[in-house]
């Protein structure tokens, strides 16, 4: 005998909600009601373990949650989660970020730190934005094999990597190092070797037009490198 339902036929079933007389179609991610022949598609929000986790994710963290990995496959298919390569997803309906390519980079580095002219540029004291992304690793970190955008990748000390690292948010779940608009103008004429000696130059003289600014402090700074406070203060004898 069949038995009827009571729910109306728009209804829309989680996986673990079936009519009476209904089929979970567990390769689709579908509910097909034999009685009445509709298909019902569930949504990922009807899933818990989804909302436990943050906007962004590891396919370890998924599973973590207790997903499985044909359920994490399904949602992808059907445009619920994005994939960001890497084991890394996104929630679909998660609120659109601008830096989703630096969000990426530090779930597969915790410790990327943007410094030099990716620092400057954010801080906003370079006009050139880098076509790679200047980021910091203490040395002794391995760093991811595959990144996008483009990173170009810097190794600093562990005894002064922490040395005026702040953190700026990238969405709700995320943030990434950065380095003071002071430190980052240190590494800049300590690294001139490297980048240039106009980009310390250019973002000194921006530094020192903004209200507030004290020299004294990028000394106190540069006097933790060997070879910075030297060039940092025939500059500033220049610009003062």
């Amino acid at each position: 005998m069949r038995c009827k339902s009571s729910e109306p036929a728009s209804t829309k079933y989680a996986p673990d909600h079936l009519p009476c007389f209904g089929v979970f179609a567990a390769d689709t991610g579908t509910l097909v009601d034999i009685a009445a022949p509709s298909v019902y598609n569930y949504s990922v929000v009807s899933r818990p373990e989804i909302t436990r986790l943050p906007a962004t994710f590891r396919f370890a963290e998924a599973r973590k949650a207790g997903l499985s990995k044909h359920a994490i496959y399904r949602m992808r298919a059907r445009g619920d989660l994005v994939s960001l390569g890497a084991g890394l997803y996104r929630k679909a309906d998660a609120q659109q970020a601008v830096d989703i390519d630096l969000i990426a980079l530090v779930l597969r580095a915790p410790l990327a730190t943007l410094c030099l002219a990716s620092a400057l540029a954010r801080h906003e004291l370079v006009d050139t934005i880098p076509s790679a992304v200047d980021v910091a690793l203490p040395r002794g970190t391995r760093p991811p094999q595959a990144t996008a955008p483009p990173v170009k990748w810097h190794v600093f000390a562990p005894n002064t990597f922490q040395l005026g690292r702040e953190t700026v948010k990238l969405d709700a779940d995320t943030s990434i190092g950065i380095y003071s608009a002071e430190r980052s103008i240190v590494d800049a004429f300590r690294l001139r070797g490297l980048v240039g000696p106009e980009l310390g130059r250019e973002a000194l003289r921006a530094w020192l037009r903004r209200r507030g600014a004290q020299p004294a402090a990028l000394l106190a700074i540069a006097r933790s490198f060997a070879n910075a406070e030297r060039s940092l203060r025939e500059a500033l004898e220049l610009l003062l």
